[in-house]
């Protein structure tokens, strides 16, 4: 259903929540604390809507811009094409499409904005009071925006050049009942008053779903300091595991059973060469020198996985594990020997094999499932995820299977840890106490634990889960993570 495109409302309004309605809006408001009042401008002849507005800015725990609004509830779709009038201000002047939940200063709410930079991202608050965080996209400067609420849930769409692709987000934002759906600008100067222009805008709620959503994965990096996401790459279908490599010019990840490499800043992955290995699965990672790739693959006899090393431009795999189910997951510093997981007699329990192969070492014995086995930096330990306790946990041991300890004590499941290059932190994807196993398709996050004060932190909240971080994928500097986030959006009928 059209809420409006184009509506012919009030042409050439200036209205409050006491004023006539502008176009397709019911009203308009200075949210937060602005020195200089705002206004709206709507056009009945061109179609466009003039915002004018103030505010230091639309970040951290409070926000300050004009807003033109309407009250709505359910799914909604708001699109429009978005400019500034002029390239003078400040860089970081936003023009936005937003869903709120209140007009107060620091409501939950989601937007998309368009900075005078050129850089547009999926800015969000899921909680009152909370610190803005944001998605940012990988599409510079775009012409026609859309933020859209399916559900609970919450992505953008951009385009350059005709109707909007989906460009990133699936971010489960708490709009309950009626909210606010509207246009803002912000001057990101708290003296200063900036405009843009809103035209083609359409503000619909679309028909209800049919047949299975379309699923798309987004390979984001996260800033430590920041927990500031990046779109990297999208695309329909499912990918996962990204490894950083160890020069930090790309990422390795798997799809359809191969493994393709994607440049830090490039559009199109590559197929890296594995023989025969063409059922390989998300346990894969670069050997500390560089030279060689640790991948686990179900194509040969069984098709049962098991784990093998081809030199890192590709080639023909070397079997290093001769018995399966085996899943690689860490390679020790020196470069001589694998950890993996293993299902020997019913078990899954962590093993140490040399590169080289022969015979495998278990390291672990506890009844229940032992994964995600990885060495520390220094070699000092192997980090794990164990349901031994009851539930899945940190752990963690000398690289001889002894001294076994749990890292910390909570009552969600914990899976995969990967601890940073430089040995100070450990980021691990965290599922609810109610989900069993490590399913796709989750509400997940990825926590943040200080090695030095256990402190520990949300880095970022997605949708994901299986594939999201099954292997190492800390930047070489220990600044960044990359990790795979999904979307399933609705088709409509």
């Amino acid at each position: 259903m059209i809420i409006g495109a184009y509506s012919m409302i009030g042409g050439n309004a200036l209205g409050q929540n006491s004023e006539p309605a502008i176009g397709i809006f019911e009203g308009r408001e200075d949210v937060g604390t602005v020195l200089h009042a705002g206004w709206v401008n709507y056009d009945s002849a061109k179609r466009t809507y003039t915002i004018s507005g103030s505010g230091e800015n639309m970040w951290s725990t409070n926000d300050a811009f004009q807003f033109a609004w309407k009250k709505m509830s359910g799914d909604v779709t708001l699109t429009a094409d978005v400019s500034f009038l002029t390239t003078s201000g400040n860089e970081h002047k936003k023009a936005a499409l937003m869903l709120r939940q209140s007009l107060d200063a620091d409501s939950v709410y989601a937007d998309v904005a368009l900075h005078a930079s050129g850089l547009t991202s999926l800015q969000f608050r899921d909680e009152k009071g909370a610190i803005t965080r944001e998605v940012q996209s990988n599409i510079s400067g775009p012409k026609r925006l859309r933020i859209a609420k399916r559900g609970d849930y919450v992505y953008m769409s951009l385009s350059n050049d005709g109707e909007p692709k989906v460009a990133g987000g699936w971010l489960r934002i708490p709009l309950s009942g009626s909210f606010y759906v509207g246009l803002g600008v912000c001057s990101h100067d708290k003296d200063a008053v900036e405009k843009a222009v809103f035209s083609n805008v359409e503000l619909t709620q679309p028909a209800a779903a049919s047949g299975q959503p379309s699923l798309y994965s987004t390979l984001e990096t996260v800033v430590v300091d920041s927990a500031d996401r990046r779109v990297v790459y999208l695309a329909p279908g499912r990918f996962e595991a990204p490894n950083w490599t160890r020069d930090g010019s790309a990422f390795l990840f798997n799809r359809d059973g191969h493994v393709e490499r994607l440049a830090v800043h490039g559009d199109k992955p590559v197929v890296i060469d594995t023989g025969f290995a063409n059922r390989c699965n998300n346990d894969h990672g670069i050997s500390p020198d560089a030279t060689q790739l640790a991948i686990s693959d179900n194509s040969q006899g069984d098709r049962n996985s098991m784990v093998y090393v081809v030199p890192i431009a590709g080639g023909t795999p070397r079997r290093i594990t001769q018995k399966s189910p085996s899943y690689w997951h860490g390679w020790s510093p020196d470069g001589k020997t694998l950890a993996f997981v293993g299902q020997r007699d019913g078990d899954f329990d962590i093993y140490a094999i040399s590169a080289a192969g022969g015979e495998e070492t278990r390291l672990t014995t506890a009844k229940g499932l032992d994964d995600g086995p990885e060495y520390s930096p220094d070699g000092k330990y192997i980090y794990f995820n164990s349901e031994r306790t009851g539930h899945m946990q940190i752990w963690r041991m000398k690289p001889d299977g002894s001294e076994q300890e749990q890292v910390f004590f909570d009552e969600q499941n914990n899976w995969f840890p990967h601890i940073s290059p430089d040995g100070q932190w450990m980021v691990f994807l965290t599922y609810g106490a109610d989900v069993t196993g490590h399913p796709e398709n989750k509400d997940v996050m990825l926590r943040l634990m200080s090695l030095a004060d256990k402190k520990i932190s949300v880095l970022a909240k997605l949708f994901g889960g299986q594939g999201t971080i099954n292997v190492p994928s800390w930047s070489p500097d220990s600044k960044q993570l990359a990790f795979v986030s999904y979307m399933l959006v609705p088709e409509a009928k």
